[in-house]
């Protein structure tokens, strides 16, 4: 089991319940915060991840903690499945991706759902591919999070998830702890209602077993074929396993 750790630490709430009140809180700053941050790069970083399933040609995808929908978009244009559902345990970043959904008329195409990761409202069998992007160190039981995404996937499905990671490289070690420790949460304060998230962000980045700590965990759950593609010298990794 990992250490929990929280976005609250003054609170006695869970961390799922948490969550979900942190998301709510920066709903309608993350898009912006997010690419100012990043830079820009995690765009890239999601069309990698979702390039993963180009050969799959999956139909129907269920993005777990899809938020404000950027995953779920991307992989519309990119591999143009029938359908793709998203679920997100914050009401505040669903509202933000079915306004965005609504306005590019997209209702036919992609959903989004109240959902937890760890109790899936789905079938066994029923999906093509599952993805998350930045959601599974969230994951208030990362193990019957992982469980429940195998359970939905059909056999020979694939799961693809996008997640930030150490780099241990010098001086990109360095350079990212200083930036995640220091900048990150600075900006956050700036121009979030909701500084804490922009300190949970790098605590739970640390505390999360990447590489192949994380593939080793997806093997035990029962996932097969996993693999991790390091992005960035290793700041973020695109990690993907079958049913």
């Amino acid at each position: 089991m990992l250490k929990s750790i929280l976005p609250y630490t003054d609170s006695n709430a869970a961390k799922k319940e948490q969550v979900a009140a942190m998301f709510n809180n920066i709903s309608t700053t993350y898009d912006l915060l997010n690419r100012t941050l990043s830079l820009g790069i995690d765009t890239l970083w999601r069309k990698k991840a979702i390039k993963e399933l180009i050969d799959d040609q999956p139909q129907y995808i269920l993005d777990v903690a899809t938020g404000t929908g950027d995953f779920a978009f991307e992989a519309i244009k990119i591999l143009n499945p029938k359908h793709i559902i998203g679920v997100d345990i914050s009401k505040g970043m669903l509202a933000i991706a079915d306004a965005k959904i609504i306005k590019r008329n997209m209702e036919h195409l992609f959903e989004v759902r109240m959902g937890d990761s760890e109790k899936l409202l789905f079938k066994d069998n029923e999906f093509d591919a599952v993805t998350v992007a930045y959601g599974v160190r969230n994951f208030e039981n990362l193990e019957k999070g992982l469980s429940d995404i195998l359970r939905v996937l059909k056999s020979g499905g694939k799961a693809v998830i996008l997640e930030f990671s150490k780099p241990n490289t010098f001086p990109i070690k360095q350079g990212y702890h200083f930036y995640f420790n220091h900048v990150v949460p600075t900006i956050g304060k700036l121009f979030s209602k909701d500084s804490s998230a922009y300190t949970y962000l790098p605590a739970s980045v640390a505390s999360f077993p990447a590489g192949s700590s994380f593939t080793q965990k997806m093997q035990e759950i029962g996932f097969r074929n996993t693999t991790c593609k390091p992005l960035a010298f290793g700041i973020c990794s695109i990690y993907t396993g079958i049913k």
